[in-house]
């Protein structure tokens, strides 16, 4: 049974537990994050516009490293990257884990030391490979058996690089199909189950120039539960246990991987990193005791976890339409600034901010603009039964594969990117804009 306020919202919509902590209620409907009103924000910087709490996005760095004060964590730049935040994550401890040369490339202009940097891909490019090599990136995550070759070559006689082997340990986790990548059958990583891990690493150790300190495996995203990294954990152990057995070698580093599971709506499961901190060492520590075994340097991979609650994107209603029993709140973006929900079926909380609606909530859906009937924002979702066009709507939790999935469907142009802090806003990445589409294209 939905709860309705005074205000005409229902009682989830107007929990504020998946915001971040910075957010206030204002007078007349509003909402502040980090002292910042969102409607004021919709009107200097037009919608659809991320926003992003730097204090929020810092304090989930600093709550990753008192759960993992032994461990490297390293910051997955696929969640969201941009120069700020490769200052905010820098300044916090962190590491930082790569997947292409452009976002090797904006990290290290932008003042992060390369060293703590790990790059990842399945089907890394010449020209990834080129930058990671001449930037000195720390880790270079070998993924398939094909790579060790053609990074050894790129290295050169003489020279030297710290390698990982991405491993397959035979672990289903994930929230959804699409991002479980911890089983065999996918395009990540080489398995233990037929061997091909083992055989990799016995090639690696036959390459003077490459140097193998450890293995990283990742089951998957959107992970809520901690049994199936204690299952990754002793499995991936007992493969360090075998190659020090085959080879005589014992690897020092063991990087568990990321996926860590966040809310997207109130009362949705989250992990609990404390909790789950604890139960890693306590797996990592008596395996490795059972096993005759060092325990490893740990390292995690957190994306998601930091960068998701961080973000709020704010959209304008441009119609809402009646269709049989649906009602549909068309909006300002879609599936260009947020392909989530068409690619993963994702579910958002949107809030109605800017006014305060006395009228009975109502079930409706928020869609994009888009030429496409997937391109669907949030489903069944409780609104104001009075809102209507030139209304704003506030999605929480959209701070982690917004723009950095973004695309230019339709020619739209992505959203501009604004940190809030302290009572202050500025712009960290700008709006697209028709120009920016005209002179990429240069053909006739």
């Amino acid at each position: 049974m939905t709860v309705t306020l005074l205000s005409g919202i229902s009682a989830e919509s107007d929990d504020l537990s998946i915001w971040p902590a910075s957010t206030t209620r204002l007078p007349h409907g509003g909402l502040a994050v980090a002292g910042v009103s969102l409607a004021e924000l919709a009107e200097r910087f037009d919608t659809p516009v991320y926003v992003l709490d730097e204090g929020e996005v810092r304090e989930r760095c600093r709550t990753y490293r008192a759960a993992f004060p032994e461990a490297d964590v390293l910051y997955a730049a696929k969640a969201f990257l941009s120069r700020a935040m490769v200052r905010w994550v820098r300044e916090e401890g962190l590491g930082l884990d790569v997947c292409s040369a452009g976002e090797l490339e904006l990290a290290v202009t932008a003042g992060f030391p390369p060293e703590r940097i790990v790059l990842h891909g399945n089907a890394k490019s010449p020209c990834d490979l080129a930058s990671a090599l001449r930037l000195g990136v720390g880790r270079i995550v070998i993924d398939s058996a094909s790579e060790i070759a053609r990074i050894a070559a790129a290295v050169g006689p003489t020279g030297h690089q710290k390698v990982m082997v991405r491993v397959v340990p035979g672990v289903s986790a994930g929230g959804h199909d699409k991002i479980r990548t911890g089983t065999d059958g996918q395009k990540f990583g080489l398995s233990l189950t037929d061997g091909s891990a083992q055989h990799a690493v016995a090639r690696i150790l036959g390459q003077p120039q490459l140097e193998l300190v450890g293995l990283h495996c990742h089951i998957g995203s959107q992970i809520t539960d901690g049994k199936p990294y204690v299952t990754a954990v002793r499995r991936m152990v007992g493969l360090l246990a075998r190659l020090r057995d085959a080879h005589g070698v014992t690897l020092p580093e063991l990087d568990l991987g990321g996926g860590h599971g966040i809310a997207y709506r109130p009362g949705e499961p989250a992990l609990d990193l404390p909790g789950f901190a604890r139960r890693l060492y306590a797996e990592l520590t008596g395996s490795c005791a059972a096993a005759g075994l060092p325990v490893p340097r740990l390292a995690v991979e957190p994306g998601r976890a930091i960068a998701g609650p961080a973000g709020v994107a704010v959209y304008r209603v441009l119609a809402v339409k009646r269709t049989g029993e649906k009602v549909f709140v068309a909006v300002d973006g879609g599936m260009s600034d947020n392909p989530r929900p068409a690619l993963y079926g994702v579910r958002y909380a949107p809030r109605l901010v800017g006014r305060r609606s006395a009228a009975a909530p109502r079930t409706a859906t928020v869609v994009g603009r888009h030429c496409e009937a997937g391109d669907i924002l949030a489903a069944d979702v409780e609104l104001p039964g009075d809102i209507h066009p030139g209304d704003l709507l506030a999605v929480p939790v959209a701070g982690a594969y917004h723009l950095s999935m973004a695309s230019g469907y339709n020619l739209v142009g992505r959203p501009p990117v604004v940190a809030v802090h302290e009572g202050a806003a500025r712009l960290l990445v700008r709006r697209e804009t028709p120009a920016d589409f005209r002179h990429r294209d240069v053909g006739d």
